[in-house]
C-alpha cells in the first residue's frame, strides 16, 4: 500500500514553472498542473484581479518541503 497523499494546500516547488501557486492547486484539487496554468492565462484576459490573486497566493501559500528545482 501506498502512503496517502498529502490534502494540504501548498505551492509545488518540484514542478513551478513561476512560483509554484497553480501546480500547487493542481495537486491539492487532482487535476492537470497545464490545465490551470492554462485557465489562469485565460482568466487573465478577462476583466479581474485573478494576477493580484496569484500573488495573494504566492505569499499566503507555504512551500512544500521538497528542495527547490534549479
Amino acid at each position: 500500500m501506498s502512503a496517502p497523499m498529502s490534502r494540504r494546500l501548498t505551492r509545488d516547488t518540484r514542478h513551478r514553472v513561476i512560483a509554484g501557486v497553480c501546480s500547487g492547486l493542481a495537486r491539492r484539487f487532482g487535476v492537470s498542473p497545464t490545465g490551470v496554468r492554462l485557465a489562469f492565462v485565460v482568466s487573465c484576459l478577462l476583466p479581474g484581479p485573478q494576477f493580484i490573486a496569484y500573488l495573494v497566493l504566492w505569499v499566503i501559500m507555504p512551500a512544500d518541503d521538497a528542495p527547490p528545482r534549479y
